[in-house]
């Protein structure tokens, strides 16, 4: 096991880090280029995700300098205690070890998850998808150089290079210590995790999220809520389902502007069967599709009776992960907010800011839809565990 790197290190190679991406933006992009062309499947979120421009290296360069400028997570105490017989107790905060972050088609997350795990002293292993290998070596290469440039052993910073068959074997049997496993991808990709790993997995689950239109709804507000929920189909905290209060004044009105600005954007509109009926649109053929989650250019909308209804549909079909109402009524929010089983609940805002650096973490390893260890978005200062200090000069019980 690699000896703890003092913070004073960890920051240098966090900054060193950001340097090497400006100095080597232009090769990351071109080399970013060759994964991509290289791509060859249909699915456009994951063709969304493996593209680095640069925006993304601009957001990665952001992400490895305000991780360098945040607190050190590990050593924090949490809890003190003097024991009648003089011992003195503490908790404090400690890093988990070795964390293995498997991730599909997203470049970024070799700097930014990976800087949060490295941050919180922890060793990382790196397992991407395919799609993104070239554009990962690139990235580990600079992980490398930052590390050796410190003095610090490039093995805090690990990728590997396995297929299908040789990362379920290594998550059954690990042939190197292990403590935690994030996976960031799809359903199937968590799955797949869950099924093998033979330690804790943090979830970082599906998205299928709701907004609901109450009957006291501030509909301008509505139409930007859920237009924006729809701005990036590729995000696990888009917009996939929209509930209208039935008893709401100018529905019929309301519905036919949100149905056509949905379709300016090229976005397929669904549903219920008393919205298709009203709007001509194609009607769902099953319940089923409440379930899913679309990460695509598609929406559904139903109409809902009442409050409570939302509610009891919302922790029925939903993937756990955001939910927004949309209404002027404080003590209808309040009742919402209280009882919809989601990470993140939403009074008239988008649930697109679902993200650890909208909500002031300054960054994210994942969105967990657990409700153990810690859910939503985790920060830097959740990807710790904890250890008991206990100080004495001879006491026995």
């Amino acid at each position: 096991m690699n000896t703890l790197l003092s913070i004073e290190t960890r920051n240098a190679v966090l900054l060193r880090m950001a340097e090497l991406l400006e100095q080597e933006r232009a090769n990351i992009i071109a080399i970013n280029k060759t994964d991509l062309d290289a791509y060859d499947g249909d699915d456009i979120s994951m063709f969304d995700r493996l593209k680095v421009d640069d925006a993304k290296v601009d957001e990665m360069i952001k992400a490895a300098t305000h991780l360098a400028s945040q607190k050190d997570p590990v050593g924090v105490e949490r809890f003190s205690f003097k024991h009648d017989n003089g011992m003195q107790v503490y908790n404090k905060t400690a890093s988990f070890g070795t964390v293995l972050i498997i991730y599909e088609s997203r470049p970024d997350v070799t700097v930014e998850a990976a800087g949060i795990a490295f941050k919180s002293g922890n060793k990382i292993l790196l397992k991407g998808g395919k799609e993104s290998l070239r554009s990962n070596l690139k990235i580990v290469e600079l992980w490398h150089q930052a590390l050796k440039e410190q003095d610090a052993s490039k093995d805090w910073v690990e990728y590997l290079q396995f297929n299908r068959t040789e990362t379920q074997t290594f998550l059954e049997k690990p042939t190197q210590r292990l403590d935690l496993i994030v996976p960031r991808g799809g359903e199937r990709l968590i799955a797949f995790v869950k099924q093998h790993a033979t330690c804790p997995v943090i979830v970082s689950g599906r998205g299928n999220n709701f907004v609901y239109v109450h009957k006291e709804a501030d509909l301008d507000i509505a139409l930007d809520v859920i237009m924006n929920g729809k701005s990036k189909i590729s995000a696990c905290n888009a917009v996939d389902k929209v509930l209208i209060d039935e008893n709401l004044p100018n529905k019929g009105e309301f519905v036919k502007r949100l149905i056509s600005k949905l379709k300016d954007f090229k976005i397929e509109v669904l549903g219920d069967e008393t919205i298709s009926k009203e709007n001509g649109l194609e009607a769902i053929t099953s319940d089923d599709i409440w379930y899913e989650e679309f990460l695509d250019y598609k929406i559904l909308i139903g109409e809902i009776a009442s409050n409570q209804d939302t509610i009891d549909m919302i922790n029925k079909y939903s993937g756990g992960h955001s939910s927004s109402i949309i209404t002027t009524n404080e003590t209808a929010a309040k009742t919402f907010m209280e009882n919809v089983d989601t990470a993140a609940v939403y009074h008239n805002a988008s649930t697109r800011f679902t993200d650890g650096g909208q909500l002031g973490l300054g960054g994210e390893l994942a969105i967990s839809t657990d409700k153990l260890h810690q859910r939503g978005p985790i920060g830097l200062q959740h990807l710790v565990t904890n250890k008991w200090y206990v100080h004495g000069n001879g006491q026995i019980r």
